[in-house]
């Protein structure tokens, strides 16, 4: 699995650095409200727009996963206080002495 893993990222490195190398070619930046634009080559635009949108995309999967780290952080610590008290439980019935059971 790991070698497949290695296989898609070199895969990947490699369309990137050839769509890189083919598309030097200068765009306009511009946004509506602003006077200025930018001149940039078109891989970098492209390529900046990736990363922001990977960026994006973790930034809202993160924040989506707070509720979940949440609740297990919350069952974590009750497993973890109910084992302190079964623990308390059974070191006190382990200290009391046996009481004979007479069947009747």
């Amino acid at each position: 699995m790991k070698f497949f893993s290695w296989l898609i990222l070199v895969l990947v490195a490699l369309v990137l650095i050839l769509f890189a190398a083919s598309n030097r070619e200068s765009v306009s930046i511009a946004l509506w409200p602003l006077p200025d634009a930018v001149e940039l080559p078109l891989y970098l635009v492209l390529l900046g727009v990736l990363v922001f949108g990977f960026i994006a995309g973790e930034l809202v999967g993160w924040i989506r996963s707070w509720r979940w780290k949440r609740e297990a952080r919350r069952s974590r610590e009750r497993i973890a206080q109910l084992e302190r008290e079964l623990d308390g439980e059974r070191s006190k019935s382990a200290t009391r002495p046996a009481v004979p059971v007479v069947a009747r």
